[in-house]
C-alpha cells in the first residue's frame, strides 16, 4: 500500500488498473494498493457464522435507518470516515450487556449497558413452579444505566428474568434467583 502525495496524474484517478493495482481515496488521502482477488480457501465454520451475523446486522441497520430520527442519532455518533450506516451496523452486531440485577425492597434494579443505547428493559417475575406471575417494562433512571421495576410480590424460590433490548432489537437475557 502506498499513500500518494503530490502526483498530478493520480489526483483524479480512482479504481483499478488491470488486475494489478487499485487506487482509492480514504479520509482525504489517495491510496494505491495491490488489487485483491477472491480467496481460494474454503471458509471455516467461524467465518461462515461471522458472515451470517454481519448479513443480519446489515439488514437491521438498513431497516433502522429508514427512521430519520434514528438515522440522525447514529450520524451524530459517527467519527471521521464513518457514517450513520457504519454506526447502525456496529450497534446491530452486538447485544446489550446486563451487568447487574439486584432487589431492593419491592423493586428490581437492573444495570444494563450498550455501546450506543439500551432501548428497553423487560422484567418477568416467575414463581417456583415456572408460572409467570408478573411482567412489565422497567423505567430508566437518571443515570441512563440503571432501570427500575416496581413489583407487587416476589415469590420465595422464584426467578427474576430480565431482557435488555437495544435499538436494532438485539437482546440479552439474564435471570436471578429470589432468595
Amino acid at each position: 500500500m502506498a499513500i500518494v502525495k503530490d502526483n498530478i496524474l493520480l489526483q483524479l484517478v480512482r479504481g483499478s488498473i488491470g488486475k494489478l493495482v487499485t487506487i482509492y481515496e480514504r479520509n482525504g488521502q489517495i491510496i494505491m494498493a495491490k488489487k485483491r482477488g477472491p480467496s481460494n480457501r474454503k471458509p471455516t465454520a467461524r467465518q461462515l457464522e461471522a458472515r451470517h451475523r454481519m448479513t443480519l446486522a446489515a439488514a437491521y441497520a438498513s431497516q433502522l435507518l429508514s427512521d430519520p430520527e434514528i438515522k440522525a442519532y447514529y450520524a451524530s455518533l459517527a467519527g471521521p470516515g464513518q457514517n450513520a450506516y457504519n454506526m447502525a451496523v456496529k450497534d446491530a452486531y452486538r447485544s446489550p450487556e446486563i451487568q447487574q440485577i439486584r432487589i431492593q425492597d419491592q423493586e428490581v434494579v437492573v444495570t444494563a449497558k450498550d455501546e450506543f443505547r439500551v432501548a428497553e428493559v423487560k422484567v418477568q417475575i416467575i414463581d417456583n413452579e415456572g408460572v409467570v406471575t408478573e411482567n412489565g417494562t422497567a423505567v430508566v433512571g437518571r443515570n441512563g444505566v440503571d432501570w427500575y421495576y416496581k413489583t407487587a410480590a416476589l415469590p420465595p424460590g422464584g426467578t427474576v428474568r430480565v431482557v435488555a433490548v437495544n435499538l436494532p432489537g438485539m437482546n440479552t437475557v439474564r435471570e436471578l434467583l429470589i432468595t
